[in-house]
């Protein structure tokens, strides 16, 4: 009975993946106007057949004010961008947003969570999460009988 509807639910979980990936950063028009808040940090996510490489756009974040974690296919990103530290400014225009943020999202796999490797350089972030060994591709010899 269960061996004909594997299928059903293999097709059921990669359906659910693709609509995550999609609604992921779509806000429906919701957020229009100065008030629009932008999804922060943008990211690109890309993989191998052995690894997961994230890279983040953090300009004006410390290496110190971010905090990585992955669990399971989750990846968070949280971290602090400070406000100037002068207290006698007028703003003319601020579009570049302080603060805290949290950026959650569905990776295509499961990853090692005990060897990825976070480094910032020039305000970009790159992450690479080494997959899980289940989900990475193996090699199987053909026996002769």
């Amino acid at each position: 009975m269960w061996a004909n509807t594997m299928p059903l639910w293999n097709t059921f979980w990669e359906l659910r993946r693709e609509l995550d990936r999609l609604f992921d950063n779509y806000d429906f028009g919701l957020l229009r106007g100065p008030n629009r808040r932008a999804v922060f940090p943008a990211l690109n996510i890309w993989d191998n057949a052995e690894s997961i490489f994230v890279e983040a756009e953090v300009p004006g974040v410390k290496a110190a004010d971010l905090e990585i974690s992955a669990v399971g296919n989750e990846l968070t990103i949280k971290g602090r961008r400070a406000p100037l530290e002068n207290k006698d400014l007028t703003y003319h225009r601020q579009e570049r947003g302080v603060g805290e943020f949290t950026r959650v999202v569905t990776l295509p796999c499961d990853v090692d969570a005990d060897k990825v490797d976070a480094s910032l350089k020039d305000g970009v972030l790159r992450i690479e999460l080494p997959k899980a060994a289940a989900a990475r591709p193996r090699q199987i010899t053909v026996k002769t009988a």
